[in-house]
Parts: C-alpha cells; structure tokens; sequence
C-alpha cells in the first residue's frame, strides 16, 4: 500500500503519475530515446514457463498460455482443451500489493482448428488518498488503479505443418483518482496476427528431431488517451520472431533450445528544439497514426540503422523434459543499455502430475538498472482437461 499527503486537488494526480512511473519504467535507463508506450504491462511474461525461458515463448512447444506468445500454436496440442492461470508479483522488494494476473482457456473444437479466450489483470496497488486541513491529516479513501485486457483467438491449420492465427484484444487503462474529475480510463482495442511452423520428425546425428519456427504481430491497434485535449500513447505494437530446435534424446527424455528476437514497432521519440536556444530540450513521440507508427519504425531512429538495431531484444532459452512429468529450463534475455538496458538470466522447473503442472521461474539481473521482477518467483498452474485427436502432422 501506498500513502500520498497532499492537500492540492493536482498533488494527487501528480503522484498517481509518479506511481505509474515507478511501476512501469523502474528498469528503464534514463536515456532519452528509449521507446515508451502505453499499457506496458502487455510485455510482461505472464507466465513461468516463458519467464524461465528467457522471456519467450512465440516458437516454443504449445501449452496452456499459448494465447500470450502464439495462438496459432493451439491446433498442435495434444490436449483438447486447457486452462491455466498465473500470478507475477510485481515490486514484490518495495510493495506487496502489485501483481499481475492471468487466466486462459483454450479448446481445439476440431483436428484443424481451436480457440482460446484469456483475461489479464495488473493492479497498481492500493493508493491511500490523505488531505492536510487545519495541520491535521484526514483520510480521504483509497483508490486501486488497475490496468486490464480481454483476449479472444482463433487458430487454423492450413497444412499438417503450418498455422496461423488471429486475436483480437480489448484494452482498459483505468488510472483516475475519483477527485480528478479531468482523467478518465483509457480504452483501444488490439489485433494480433500469428503464424507458426511445425516440423515433422528428422534425423539429427544420431537422434530425432524437430523444429520450429513462429511469428506473432501483436496489440496492433489505436493509441490510448486518457483526458480530453492529452497526449495519446501508442500501445506496444510488438513483432516476435522465433525459432525452436527438440531433440529427442531417448525414449524419456528431450531437450529444446530456443532464441527469439523481438522489436517494438513504435516510433522512436523525436527531438524538439528550444526555440530560445535552438538546443534540444526533450524528446517525446511523434503524433502521428499508429499505422504510420508501425510502418516508420522500422526507420526512424535518430543514429540510424545502427540504432534500429539497438531497438530489437533478443532472448535464449533451453528446456529440459524428463517423461513430460518434470522439466528444467533457464534462459538469457538482452536488451541495449541505450534502449532500456534489461539484462538478465533466468531459472526454472515444471512439474506435471495426471492432468495438473505446476511451473516456476526465477530472475537474476545482470545489469546495473534494478528490474522490477528480480528476486522474485512467479507461479503457473495448468489443467489439462480433455485429450485431443492426434493430427497427422503429429503422427
């Protein structure tokens, strides 16, 4: 919980802002051309699995929480259906009140299609609203700023080896105080579009392997804005390209190793000039649409390719796999120190009993900036309900 004093209608906007600054760009490097958007918590790892891995997932073996890497992974399962949930805490080292929540359910209806409906819940905590009169402080209330999205998805099967995917995502940003009578909650709405590539079977030395390949275009959609007349936020429009490699060592056990590269398809900020000095003063985003965004990010940097560059993440990540009842994983995750400079290694474990797994993860920073997630361990849990038909392609 969170206690603010003030007794100026504008101090407590000023601080609600402040906390959502914390929040969501503690790990930032104060530089100034790294890419801000709206809604952050969408590019957070809502699961362990993923989170152990390296931050990624959009070319891993499907699971329960496909629906926030890859939908279009759903029609390889080899369950039915599935439900999971998830809990990450957040700033867990400062406040115990902020997390991240998620629940997903998928169902594969036929061989050649499924769908899956998922809802992600990140509370800002509580804020304890205080006024100073007569030298006396009194309690005004408490507010829970929270930030929310509504997923549904649908995937097909084109061939025995290829699918794709398409999303679709309300948003809500509710970050108002009830005596700001100015602010009001932030809605958009974002379209992911998927793709995912499954290899048969292939001698690899002398085992068996397979591979995969996965794209997802998320949360492409309008910017947000919060007050009438404000500035409106791109929300993270984000390309994730990927690739996966299992080898079957026996008949027991497996092993993967996987790497993704992501990038934010968000203008960089731009310079504005003093016009007193000429020097530049600031940099912030340029209005303009979020179509224009997408298309102008791939070249708008300030420095360059060179700095486009800087602009894509990339994380590595291995999984071991013993008779699908217990598995290992770790990973590595890297970010420019001019864009944000998050990097950090990361552990985890899975286990699997009947119908029900439980997963874990851990992080280990290794940059000089603090990340919100270090030291912290995030829980899954998933159900699996239903066996489905084995496709050909799995045969």
């Amino acid at each position: 919980m969170i206690r603010i004093k003030c007794n100026v209608k504008t101090c407590l906007r000023v601080a609600l802002a402040t906390l959502v600054y914390v929040v969501c760009t503690l790990n930032l490097v104060a530089q100034e051309r790294v890419i801000t958007t709206g809604v952050p918590f969408l590019l957070i790892t809502p699961d362990a699995r993923g989170a152990a891995m390296g931050e990624q997932g959009v070319a891993t073996s499907v699971d329960a929480f496909s629906q926030q890497w890859n939908p279009a992974k759903y029609v390889f399962s080899e369950q039915k259906s599935g439900f999971g949930v998830s809990y990450t805490p957040y700033l867990s080292k400062l406040v115990n009140d902020i997390f991240l929540a998620n629940i997903t359910y998928f169902n594969k209806n036929t061989d050649r299609s499924a769908w899956a409906a998922s809802l992600k819940y990140f509370s800002l905590g509580d804020i304890v609203l205080n006024d100073l009169v007569a030298g006396t402080i009194i309690e005004q209330g408490i507010e829970r700023p929270n930030e929310l999205t509504l997923d549904f998805s649908y995937a097909l099967l084109l061939n025995t080896k290829y699918s794709m995917a398409v999303a679709a995502r309300f948003i809500r940003s509710d970050l108002k105080i009830s005596s700001d009578l100015d602010a009001t909650s932030a809605n958009t709405l974002g379209i992911d579009i998927a793709g995912f590539y499954k290899s048969n079977l292939f001698d690899f030395s002398d085992k068996k392997a397979r591979l995969r390949l996965g794209f997802n275009v998320s949360n492409i959609g309008p910017r947000l804005k919060y007050d009438e007349g404000g500035q409106k936020n791109f929300i993270p429009t984000n390309l994730k390209l990927g690739s996966g490699l299992n080898i079957h060592l026996d008949s027991d056990n497996k092993i993967s190793f996987n790497l993704e590269f992501n990038k934010l398809l968000v203008p960089s900020p731009v310079a504005v000039i003093n016009e007193n000095t000429g020097a530049i003063d600031r940099y912030q985003q340029p209005d303009i649409s979020f179509l224009s965004g997408i298309f102008e990010s791939f070249n708008d940097a300030p420095d360059g390719f060179s700095e486009e560059l800087k602009e894509i993440t990339w994380g590595f990540g291995s999984e071991y796999n013993f008779q699908d009842a217990f598995a290992l994983r770790g990973g590595y995750f890297h970010e420019s120190i001019e864009k944000g400079s998050r990097k950090y290694f990361t552990l985890g474990a899975g286990f699997s009993l009947n119908f029900t797994a439980i997963d874990i993860s851990y992080l280990f920073s290794t940059s000089k900036v603090r990340n919100p997630l270090e030291n912290t361990l995030r829980f899954s849990l998933t159900f699996d309900l239903a066996s489905a038909p084995v496709t050909e392609a799995e045969e």
